[in-house]
């Protein structure tokens, strides 16, 4: 998709569909992020179902503050 094609879809949208995350939760998932990173870091082998909990952890964080 083209930058003129997105920018297309983007004004068609509704604004009051768009929500804002607020900058809390994003230092939040930030948060979650540096932390897992720090423990990871320190191993050589890192099971996927390690970086599908972080994952998962920030998705279901960001997507509460979604629906809020």
């Amino acid at each position: 998709m083209s930058d003129t094609q997105v920018a297309d879809v983007m004004t068609e949208l509704e604004i009051n569909v768009i929500k804002v995350v607020s900058a809390d939760v994003i230092n939040e998932a930030l948060s979650i992020i540096d932390t897992a990173l720090s423990d990871l870091i320190k191993r050589e082998l890192v099971s996927t179902g390690e970086v599908s909990d972080m994952l998962l952890d920030v998705r279901n964080l960001l997507t509460t503050a979604m629906r809020g």
